[in-house]
């Protein structure tokens, strides 16, 4: 392989030509994230804690309804089990370090 064939220069110094190039260099640095951004994170991971527990469960108790014929009492189980899940995990993430 010919290593003249891109130019000469190091490596970042080609690298940073072609990002400028590009367009791909954010203008004054990459942008801070503030409490709102941190806010909207927390809230989402909540949710998404929340809403994934209970699906597993849902479908866990769905499928042991299914299978062992006892509609609906392992379903109504699993989607206790699965809101105590997802209420302990969203403990774990908001109660205080420490």
């Amino acid at each position: 392989m010919d290593e003249t064939k891109g130019g000469g220069g190091s490596f970042e110094d080609r690298l940073e030509t072609a990002r400028k190039k590009q367009g791909l260099d954010a203008v004054g640095g990459p942008k801070k994230s503030g409490p709102m951004d941190k806010s909207l994170g927390i809230g989402l991971r909540v949710g998404v804690e929340l809403v994934s527990a209970l699906v597993v469960a849902v479908a866990i108790g769905w499928w042991l309804d299914g299978w062992l014929h006892t509609r609906p009492f392992l379903l109504i189980l699993f989607v206790l089990l699965g809101g105590a899940a997802g209420i302990a995990n969203i403990w774990r993430l908001v109660k205080p370090k420490g």
